[in-house]
């Protein structure tokens, strides 16, 4: 599929509609204000292609932006285009994989259901190369390697000085799966015990015995943006990465999570599974 815009580009045009509409202006009548086209402006408003931070900073002039909405919005007409760690692991990183990792750089929060697989912000390096190996068992030992860098390289932004706010609801069925034999399932798991008990991440367990669930059949992870406009919802298979960003259709995410929520164990009680699967391996 074709990458959608970064999140600064969509974060930007979302923002220039708005103080526009506040203004009670046209797209003709602002464009006019700046020298911009109906269709230039509409193309800024609407996430797609570059922008000049000149005219951006002329446009919240004509709307009144305060200092501080006019700065943020130039810095971010500045940087829309500027480039992520990834893009020197471009050989490790499928181009699916790509805007994935822009938006996760750039979410407030990060909601994961995942009824498989530990997600892989949590995943030990073990674990992580156990999967990839499953996945793509005729790839070469140095790719895998660099692969399960990458994904190793991803996480920092839970540790970051600035984390972004994770909450995960694991499916039973992801930790009594045994990927990579014992040794590796109760490093993974202890892993997921220290990775709870951290400020920034909240996790829970949807245990088995909660029967039919709102998402029985997708794992998948709402990116939460600075503004519900930005929400993005990323699902993937074998071949495919989708992204859904419709409000209507996220807004259906949304539901299903705050509703897995509300089915799944406790942090506490989930914490204490979580222990005692440690032991049972």
């Amino acid at each position: 599929m074709t990458a959608g815009p970064t999140t600064r580009r969509r974060q930007l045009g979302v923002s220039l509609r708005r103080l526009r509409e506040q203004k009670g202006l046209s797209l003709e009548e602002a464009g006019a204000l700046v020298g911009l086209s109906k269709a230039t402006l509409s193309r800024y408003e609407t996430k797609e292609g570059q922008v000049k931070w000149p005219l951006v900073d002329a446009l919240c002039r004509e709307y009144g932006a305060t200092a501080e909405e006019r700065a943020t919005l130039v810095e971010l007409a500045k940087n829309a285009k500027v480039q992520g760690w990834w893009q020197s692991y471009t050989d490790a990183i499928p181009e699916r994989t790509s805007l994935l990792i822009t938006l996760e750089n750039e979410a407030t929060r990060l909601d994961h259901f995942s009824c498989v697989y530990v997600p892989g912000l949590l995943q030990t390096q073990a674990y992580a190369e156990t999967i990839h190996r499953a996945v793509a068992h005729d790839v070469a030992d140095d790719v895998v390697a660099r692969s399960v860098a990458v994904r190793m390289k991803r996480q920092e932004i839970l540790t970051r000085e600035n984390p972004v706010e994770q909450r995960v609801i694991l499916d039973e069925s992801a930790i009594r799966r045994r990927v990579g034999g014992s040794e590796v399932m109760r490093e993974q798991i202890s892993h997921l015990v220290e990775c709870a008990e951290r400020s920034n991440i909240t996790l829970q367990v949807l245990p088995f015995e909660s029967g039919a669930h709102a998402a029985a059949m997708d794992s998948f992870l709402i990116l939460v943006g600075a503004d519900p406009s930005l929400d993005v919802v990323y699902m993937e298979n074998l071949t495919v990465s989708l992204y859904v960003e419709k409000g209507e259709e996220v807004a259906k995410y949304h539901q299903a999570f705050d509703y897995l929520r509300q089915q799944a164990l406790g942090a506490d009680a989930s914490l204490e599974l979580l222990k005692k699967a440690v032991r049972e391996i």
